[in-house]
């Protein structure tokens, strides 16, 4: 990977520390993983492989974050007030890249946005956006129902794996009664059709 990163002033050690500062040891290997999955995903859909790495390296930054950092995040940096009724699942992306740019001085707009969108997606999503939210779906840890299928869309579209990823996403938290952030609807109403053209 990256031994140094110009824009944070820092090298891959350090920043590896930092993060290890942030989170549990299994979320960091989580976090090398979607990096690894990241930069492969870039590779082969002809993306920014610096920027797939680091954001897939730093997507989880905030995940540990206390519930009163992010509120406070929300008010100082006066986000969308609605987003207080959700919780850690959405606010450690939604809320959470605000403490990736206080937190190392990153400031690439790209990256900031790809970190944004990891969990939720958007209705409309680039390059990078897109690679993030696969490739922290697919990563090599991942073991569950329906991840092996999830792999193989990610070697023939990323369109169709965003449009698996979140159709699958939407039918876990429906089938448990759990609310569905709107930008997730958003996602899914978006992709969906490429899963019917073959």
């Amino acid at each position: 990977m990256f031994d140094y990163y110009d824009e944070m002033g820092m090298s891959r050690a350090e920043l590896l520390e930092k993060i290890q500062t942030m989170v549990k040891p299994a979320r960091f290997e989580h976090m090398l993983g979607v990096e690894k999955a990241a930069v492969e995903l870039a590779k082969r859909y002809m993306g920014n492989i610096y920027s797939a790495s680091l954001a897939g390296l730093l997507h989880d930054y905030a995940k540990e974050v206390s519930d009163t950092d992010f509120i406070k995040l929300i008010e100082t940096y006066q986000l969308d007030p609605d987003l207080k009724n959700w919780g850690n699942a959405v606010w450690h992306g939604k809320v959470g890249f605000l403490k990736v740019k206080e937190d190392l001085g990153l400031d690439n707009a790209e990256i900031l946005r790809a970190i944004q969108v990891h969990t939720v997606g958007a209705r409309e999503m680039a390059l990078l956006d897109k690679i993030i939210y696969v490739a922290d779906y697919i990563e090599d840890g991942r073991d569950f129902l329906g991840v092996d299928e999830a792999r193989e869309l990610a070697k023939v579209s990323l369109d169709k794996a965003v449009a698996y990823e979140t159709r699958e996403t939407v039918k876990y938290l429906a089938a448990r009664n759990l609310p569905i952030y709107p930008d997730t609807i958003a996602t899914y109403n978006a992709y969906i059709k490429v899963l019917n053209n073959d």
